[in-house]
């Protein structure tokens, strides 16, 4: 399985980015999905999750701020993010979970200017 993903940039404290991250190869095998993000000098951390039915996971500081969502169809996985913080700036990393093995995206920068 090999994701790509996109959608990161620089933006105002308040304002919104959506990040996408498509999936090819074994895609029959994928099943959970998500996002994980990696600020400084910091460990990589669990953003949001979302299951192959849609049942999703939010980590407590993005509750109410961002989605995760998935279009099977498409292969693809979402992160739309708004009302975004200085302390959102991160590498941000897709990745999926497929026969029992994790598999990942190349980062995206985002960055929340004050």
């Amino acid at each position: 399985v090999q994701l790509q993903a996109s959608g990161g940039g620089l933006v105002r404290t308040g304002g919104s980015l959506r990040l996408s991250c498509v999936a090819s190869g074994s895609i029959s095998s994928i099943g959970l999905m998500g996002w994980y993000r990696q600020a400084p000098g910091k460990q990589r951390d669990l953003v949001a999750q979302i299951s192959t039915s849609g049942s999703t996971y939010y980590v407590g500081s993005v509750k109410g701020r961002f989605t995760v969502s998935r279009d099977n169809a498409k292969n693809t996985v979402y992160l739309q993010m708004n009302s975004l913080k200085p302390e959102d700036t991160a590498v941000y990393y897709c990745y999926a979970v497929a026969s029992f093995r994790d598999f990942w995206g190349q980062g995206t920068q985002v960055t929340v200017s004050s």
